[in-house]
Parts: C-alpha cells; sequence; structure tokens
C-alpha cells in the first residue's frame, strides 16, 4: 500500500492561484439612462474586465428607466451601480468607476505588476 505524499505549503498556494485565476464573474451594470456618468461607468468597467479578466467575466448592463423592476429586485438605489454576483461574496460598488485601484480590491483583483 502507497501512501500519498500530502502537498507542501508552496504547492497548496500554487494551486489555490491557479483556481482563482480561473474564476468567472457575473457582473451587473445598473444604469440610469445614457447618461455621462452612466457612459463613463460602462467604458471604466469594460476596461478593467478587457484588462483584469479577459475571458472570465459575464456583463449585464441594465438600464433602469427601462427595466425598473431589476432596481427594485437587486435594491438598487443609486445609479450607476456595480454588482459582482459571482464569486462570492457579492458587492456592490456606486459611481462611475473611475477609482480602478479600488474597483480592483473590491473585485479581488489585483493589479498587474
Amino acid at each position: 500500500m502507497t501512501q500519498d505524499k500530502p502537498k507542501d505549503a508552496a504547492a497548496q498556494m500554487e494551486e489555490a492561484l491557479a483556481k482563482k485565476d480561473e474564476e468567472k464573474y457575473l457582473l451587473r451594470l445598473y444604469v440610469a439612462g445614457t447618461t455621462t456618468k452612466s457612459r463613463r461607468a460602462i467604458a471604466n468597467l469594460k476596461k478593467i474586465c478587457e484588462e483584469y479578466l479577459p475571458g472570465r467575466y459575464e456583463l449585464e448592463v441594465i438600464d433602469i428607466y427601462q427595466q425598473p423592476i431589476f432596481a427594485r429586485d437587486g435594491q438598487i438605489v443609486a445609479a450607476p451601480t456595480l454588482v459582482k454576483e459571482l464569486p462570492p461574496p457579492l458587492r456592490k460598488f456606486i459611481g462611475d468607476l473611475s477609482n480602478t485601484e479600488r474597483i480592483l480590491a473590491g473585485l479581488d483583483l489585483r493589479p498587474k505588476q
């Protein structure tokens, strides 16, 4: 009978980081029409996603003027609001998403070094 050697801490850490790099993100951006702030939030979020989550995200943009029921169901009180549904935990960000460092920290992403 052979016993498997337990993984060392470094191997476990590398495995965890590899899984983290494969996580899919489900993001919902609630906007209020085509205001300047809404357009800026969409552009800022797309830039962040393409740079830090290429191929690993699904983005839904929801206009609360067109679909107010989604704002109520999502408990959205201001727009633009970004909601990170997946991976857990759920997080919400309000504003035009121009503070990239704050958004990356909130999404549990770190800037490339």
